[in-house]
């Protein structure tokens, strides 16, 4: 199969769906039921080989090392393949004992989805999804890992797409992804770490990145933490999906519990990058004010708008060494007057290195323009005691309701960024007196202007003048339009 039909044969999956459950809820079902063909197509392509290396011997090819995970008895696809009555509790034994069977790489991997609930999955429409995707053997000599892995994104993406509401729980615009990975540069060996890491696509990109460049990735040490069940499963996936193996990803919230840590402190990371949730409300504040971690640095946010939480959060989890962290937030986390006090200690300490300015409609379901905060723990010397704004707001392409970058202005804001100088309209290298004296702002409009100066500006009265000069030529257009149709 080409990639377009990879992914038109995986999508089709999901449109058996329709009219069944919430569009919401296709991905619970959908990429549990993808993993589990997968596990056992390349479950059964390792066994034949091992069967030809051994001459046939059975016993030998069903040895754990010949194979990635293994698929206990009974568990196999072509197990509930067979089953015709009661299919949801035949997929879910199967799934979870290939989880008991691999209990550290895949516990709980399957996620927690209701397969037994007739009233949502009838037998028919489980039997259908299990022929669809019993139409292609998805191993690996079939389908390689890169060629599924692209798939798997899609897939998530297309989700996104069709969800709607639960779209930004999970995905981050993957033109701004590749943005924040170039300007990052992770490299071979280093520690990289997402606090609401979603379905992985930041951590995913990281290690994507170095492969593409023709460096060693799998020495990447990946980290993540995700609050939301199905979503940190279908992150761990899409880790395997495309044949990442070294990379820890945990549930659970990373504020009130977070889940790295080294001899009772937070665990720090040489890089970071984040697209957390932005204002959340539902937060606990008041462990916040004593934290046992220590990453109320700056001060403790109002229980309205935890992104300073995250923020320090991230902060604190930097390597003192070399550590570097970018996040992606809508622009007030840049000016509010709420939070200038811990956004002023911040810059004072000379954390701050960079803040770009993006465009709007990059998040999911929301008009809001969005920011890159570029945060290091060691500035390079020419870089001390400076910030770099960037206004790249117009630097973005729209398509109905949502927006990406194109790699014209993925380029041009990066090569930017490198530079690190001053240009006319787009950027400005700023000191930070003269950031804190505008009380700790980073308002980039009010350092970089991207108004067109070529706009002529006129007063108020001139503009009445001309509007009430073609009221009147447009009323007398009209009356000779009636007298010619009398």
């Amino acid at each position: 199969m080409t990639q377009q039909q990879l992914e038109k044969y995986l999508w089709g999956a999901a449109t058996k769906l329709r009219g069944t459950i919430d569009a919401g809820d296709y991905k619970q079902y959908i990429f549990p039921l993808l993993f589990f063909k997968r596990i056992c197509d390349v479950y059964d392509e390792e066994f034949e080989n091992a069967l030809k290396e051994s001459d046939g011997d059975i016993e030998y090819a069903s040895f754990a090392e010949n194979h990635h995970f293994l698929v206990p008895e009974g568990a196999h696809w072509n197990n509930v393949r067979e089953t015709t009555v009661n299919v949801g509790l035949a997929l879910q034994n199967a799934m979870r004992d290939i989880e008991k069977a691999n209990p550290d790489t895949l516990y709980g991997i399957f996620g927690d989805a209701s397969w037994t609930n007739k009233n949502r999955l009838s037998d028919e429409t489980l039997t259908n999804l299990i022929e669809h995707y019993s139409q292609h053997k998805l191993s690996l000599s079939n389908i390689p890992d890169d060629k599924l892995g692209n798939a798997y994104e899609y897939l998530i993406k297309e989700f996104a797409d069709d969800s709607g509401h639960t779209a930004a729980e999970f995905y981050t615009n993957r033109t701004v992804v590749k943005l924040m990975t170039m300007i990052m540069n992770p490299q071979p060996g280093e520690s990289v770490y997402d606090p609401t890491c979603g379905s992985g696509g930041l951590l995913l990109n990281c290690a994507l990145h170095l492969k593409d460049e023709g460096k060693e990735y799998r020495t990447l040490k990946l980290y993540g933490q995700e609050i939301n069940l199905i979503t940190s499963a279908i992150a761990r996936m899409n880790m395997f999906m495309h044949g990442i193996e070294e990379f820890s990803i945990v549930r659970g919230d990373t504020l009130a519990n977070p889940a790295f840590l080294h001899n009772d402190e937070l665990k720090t990371f040489n890089v970071i990058l984040a697209n957390p949730p932005y204002s959340i409300k539902a937060w606990d504040r008041k462990s916040f004010e004593s934290d046992p971690y220590g990453r109320n640095i700056w001060g403790t946010p109002s229980q309205g708008c935890a992104d300073y939480a995250f923020q320090q959060h991230m902060q604190k989890s930097l390597d003192p060494k070399n550590g570097r962290c970018i996040s992606l937030w809508p622009h007030g986390v840049l000016f509010r007057d709420a939070e200038a006090e811990m956004r002023s200690k911040m810059i004072e300490e000379d954390l701050v290195e960079c803040v770009i300015g993006l465009g709007p409609n990059l998040f999911y379901n929301s008009p809001m323009e969005a920011c890159l905060l570029i945060t290091t723990t060691n500035k390079e010397a020419h870089k001390k005691g400076k910030v770099l704004v960037i206004n790249a707001v117009k630097e973005v392409k729209q398509d109905k309701n949502i927006a990406f970058l194109e790699d014209k202005h993925i380029d041009k804001v990066y090569k930017t960024y490198k530079k690190f100088k001053d240009e006319e309209g787009f950027c400005k290298v700023l000191s930070l007196k003269e950031i804190l004296d505008n009380k700790g702002s980073l308002n980039i409009a009010q350092y970089v202007s991207n108004v067109d100066t070529d706009i002529v500006q006129i007063s108020i009265e001139d503009a009445l003048q001309t509007w009430e000069s073609s009221s009147e030529k447009l009323k007398d257009s009209m009356n000779e339009l009636f007298q010619i149709l009398k």
